[in-house]
């Protein structure tokens, strides 16, 4: 039964991942700095991306970002992530992002996509939405939801990439 669990869940994933563009597409979006950072550039130094796109008003989205906050430090380390955060909160809610972040205390980058370009582009319409990027920048697989534990199967993801 866990056999087929885990062939069911592979062949989801990817799926998901034909269903993906291979690079991410040249849109800019703002840090909380203010800071315009073109997309399509992750990912093209050797670091392994994380992109998780959450909200200020979705509880699972918080959820996963919390429970990865423990293990990134660890990540940066064995395997050289960087771990990018995309708020899809709408222009009258981004003032809220930077107090959700700071009042978490997460240590990734956020980036603000207010007009949704970055979802559109990427053809998903719920949150919590991971994309994991390879050592070129190319999109090696993609979750959509959150459940406990989802930060391990991550992981897993991530050594394939690294080659550990």
């Amino acid at each position: 039964m866990k056999s087929l669990f885990l062939f069911l869940l592979a062949t989801v994933a990817s799926i998901a991942v034909s269903a993906q563009p291979a690079t991410l597409p040249a849109i800019e979006l703002t840090n909380l700095k203010g800071e315009k950072v073109d997309i399509s550039t992750l990912g093209k130094d050797g670091k392994i991306i994380v992109m998780d796109f959450w909200a200020t008003w979705c509880i699972p989205c918080k959820k996963s970002l919390n429970n990865m906050a423990p293990m990134y430090a660890d990540w940066q380390k064995k395997y050289n992530v960087e771990l990018v955060a995309v708020s899809v909160d709408d222009a009258r809610n981004t003032s809220k992002v930077k107090a959700n972040a700071d009042g978490s205390g997460w240590p990734y980058t956020i980036l603000l996509d207010p007009n949704q370009d970055m979802k559109r582009a990427l053809n998903f319409q719920n949150i919590p939405y991971t994309v994991l990027l390879d050592k070129e920048g190319k999109v090696a697989y993609v979750h959509q939801g959150y459940v406990d534990g989802d930060e391990y199967i991550l992981e897993e993801e991530i050594k394939k990439i690294a080659g550990s």
